[in-house]
C-alpha cells in the first residue's frame, strides 16, 4: 500500500481529514525548504505538496508566481527539488510528498528519466497542472509502474465524464479547485463546494482534497466537514514573503497557522465523534 493511500485510510478510520500545505521548493532560498518541511510535519500536517518552480506558472496567482521567481533566482531546478525530497526522506519515512508543478521541466528531463528520478527520491505523487488526463497516458503509466500517484485537478465545471476519467487515470487523491481563477484568488462559496463534492463523490472512490481560497483555520474547519483533505498554499507563502528579512519569524508564523488549522480541523472530527457516541 502506498504512503498516500495509507495516510488517507488511517485518517478516515478516526474521522480526521488531511492537512496538506503547499510551499515552493527553494523559496526564498534552497536552504529554507528542508527545515520548513520538517517544521510543518511537527505542526501536524499529513501530506506535503512541494512546488517545482517554473518561469510561467499560469495557474498561480501573484503570490506563488513571486515564490517561483525567488526560487529560480537561486537556480532552483527539478533535479534540485528532487534532491531536497531525498534529504527529507533520510529522517522522515512516513509523510507523503507530492510534487506539484508544470509539465515543461518534466518533458525537458524526459518522462522516463523523471519517473526514475522521482522513484529514487521516494516521491509519492505528482500533480502536473497543465497535463490533463487525455494527454497523460505515457506519464501516468510510468508513474503508476513505480507506485507514484498521478494526482489530477478537478474544477467547478468538471463534468461527470471528466471526473470518471480522472478517477481512472489518477490515484492517491483528487484535488478539487474550489473556485474559478488562479491560486490565492476569490471568495469561497461553501454551498457551491458542497454541491460539487456530492457530484464528485458520486463519480470517484478516491479521497478528495479541497484547495484554492483556503486562508485561515475557520475556512479549513468548514472544508474539513466536506472533503477528505484541505490544501493551503498562498496563505503560507505570503508569510514567507512578508518576512524575507526574518525567515525564522516567517517559519514560526507558518507553523502557528498550520497548528491552528490542525486544531480547527480536528474539532470537526471531535464533534462528529461526540454525536456518534
Amino acid at each position: 500500500m502506498s504512503r498516500l493511500t495509507a495516510t488517507f485510510e488511517a485518517l478516515a478510520k478516526t474521522g480526521r481529514k488531511a492537512l496538506i500545505p503547499f510551499i515552493t521548493a527553494g523559496d526564498p532560498n534552497p536552504e529554507f525548504t528542508l527545515p520548513m518541511m520538517h517544521a510543518m510535519v511537527e505542526a501536524g500536517v499529513d501530506v506535503i505538496e512541494l512546488g517545482v518552480p517554473f518561469s510561467d506558472p499560469m495557474a498561480d496567482g501573484p503570490v506563488i508566481q513571486r515564490a517561483s521567481e525567488r526560487a529560480l533566482a537561486h537556480k532552483m531546478s527539478l533535479r534540485r527539488v528532487l534532491a531536497i525530497a531525498t534529504e527529507f526522506r533520510k529522517t522522515n519515512q512516513h509523510t507523503p510528498v507530492v510534487l506539484m508543478g508544470y509539465v515543461n521541466p518534466i518533458e525537458a528531463m524526459g518522462y522516463e528519466d523523471f519517473a526514475n528520478a522521482a522513484q529514487r527520491a521516494d516521491i509519492d505523487g505528482v500533480l502536473t497542472v497543465d497535463l490533463p488526463p487525455e494527454e497523460a497516458a505515457e506519464c501516468v503509466a510510468l508513474l503508476k509502474a513505480r507506485d507514484i500517484a498521478p494526482v489530477f485537478l478537478l474544477a467547478p465545471n468538471s463534468t461527470d465524464e471528466r471526473i470518471k476519467l480522472m478517477d481512472t487515470a489518477g490515484c492517491g487523491y483528487l484535488y478539487y479547485v474550489s473556485l474559478k481563477g488562479v491560486t490565492g484568488a476569490g471568495h469561497l462559496d461553501i454551498a457551491d463546494v458542497k454541491t460539487k463534492l456530492n457530484q464528485i463523490r458520486a463519480n470517484t472512490s478516491l479521497p478528495v482534497a479541497i484547495g484554492f481560497g483556503v486562508k485561515d483555520a475557520q475556512t479549513a474547519k468548514t472544508l474539513a466537514g466536506l472533503g477528505d483533505g484541505v490544501v493551503i498554499g498562498s496563505a503560507l507563502i505570503s508569510k514567507i514573503e512578508a518576512n524575507l528579512d526574518d525567515l525564522e519569524r516567517g517559519k514560526h508564523e507558518i507553523v502557528e497557522l498550520l497548528t491552528a488549522m490542525r486544531s480547527a480541523m480536528d474539532s470537526v472530527q471531535s464533534f462528529v465523534s461526540g454525536v456518534n457516541e
